[in-house]
């Protein structure tokens, strides 16, 4: 009798151990959407990588959410090698169980900032609108402001900033993770070289050879767009013409018209009603991105805006996707602070 008792305890503590390490669940979704629709061949269907926390599929307990927007080269697939930091902090108690979606934004340019382009498909649109009302639907998701928060590396650490900043409606909470295209400075300025290096460019085939260039041209399909302008279809800010520097102010309003350390002070009532706002970048990240993040929270705090800014020891891209990286140990904890669960 005695060791039948055993028995049973042994199978009931294995049972709890698996019910509290059990790991949750990626799911790969597509959504359709007419804010896409374009004729350059970007596709209006795009997959979604979506993490269930562990459990999910017994219970009928509604999660909060936190949108992951991905950075330049990357797409929904980065979710995968993500799901073991992620149940790491979920064990760990480091964040309550929540859901967790990465759409794919990857464009034949490589990314889209997440922005409404009129041309190349209005990302920014199916951001708020399409994938929040998919995920609300098909989903046990909390479905208010509240309950979702957005955040992003790189690119997508923009991305998360522009998006909160003009739909605090939506998204009440931010996280942005070392984000680029703040501001204008460095290599996206006139005086580096890769608008001399572009001005040199004409075919596909000289820009893949390019990093800078190819993340201009990213900017200018989705800030200034020209359908007209063969073979990159859009409009630089900045060209040489017999050597010599050419602004092009109506494009350049144009690019800073989509960058936040520029147009922060038109949504100060947006900003100031987000529950928590913070970003982060690494101290050796590079001169264009410490600049930027620093250029940005200064501005912030000019303009009233409470909000947290850290620089840690690290790279544009180290420190970051670890078990002792910043989504484990900064980034859950954050959302876990400030979102509302069930």
């Amino acid at each position: 009798m005695q060791t039948y008792i055993t028995f049973l305890l042994l199978v009931f503590t294995l049972q709890v151990t698996y019910a509290q390490t059990a790991g949750g669940t990626v799911v790969i979704d597509s959504i359709y959407s007419e804010n896409l629709v374009n004729d350059f061949g970007e596709k209006p269907t795009r997959e979604v990588g979506v993490y269930l926390p562990p459990n999910y599929a017994e219970g009928t307990e509604k999660y909060p959410v936190i949108y992951f927007l991905h950075g330049f080269y990357g797409d929904h697939t980065m979710l995968e090698p993500m799901k073991e930091i992620l149940d790491f902090a979920i064990t760990t108690q480091r964040i309550r169980p929540f859901i967790l979606v990465v759409p794919n934004q990857k464009t034949t340019y490589e990314g889209s900032f997440y922005s409404n382009s009129g041309v190349f498909g209005n990302w920014e649109d199916f951001t708020v609108e399409d994938l929040v009302s998919y995920m609300d639907t098909n989903y046990r998701t909390l479905a208010k402001k509240e309950s979702r928060g957005i955040t992003g590396h790189s690119m997508g650490g923009y991305g998360a900033i522009n998006i909160a900043m003009k739909h605090p409606d939506v998204f009440n909470t931010v996280y942005a993770i070392s984000p680029g295209a703040l501001a204008i400075v460095r290599e996206y300025g006139p005086n580096s070289d890769t608008f001399k290096q572009l001005a040199g460019i004409s075919t596909y085939e000289e820009l893949e050879k390019t990093y800078f260039g190819k993340v201009m041209v990213a900017f200018g399909r989705s800030w200034s767009p020209n359908p007209d302008n063969p073979p990159f279809y859009c409009d630089f800010p900045f060209g040489y013409e017999n050597g010599e520097l050419v602004v092009h102010q109506e494009t350049l309003q144009k690019w800073q018209d989509n960058m936040p350390f520029y147009t922060a002070a038109d949504y100060i009532d947006n900003l100031q009603s987000l529950k928590a706002i913070k970003m982060d970048w690494g101290r050796n990240a590079g001169e264009r991105f410490t600049q930027q993040c620093k250029m940005f929270s200064l501005q912030l705090e000019n303009l009233g805006i409470d909000h947290y800014a850290e620089e840690y020891i690290g790279t544009h891209v180290n420190n970051i996707y670890t078990k002792e990286g910043r989504i484990p140990q900064e980034v859950l904890p954050f959302f876990d602070y400030y979102l509302e669960f069930e």
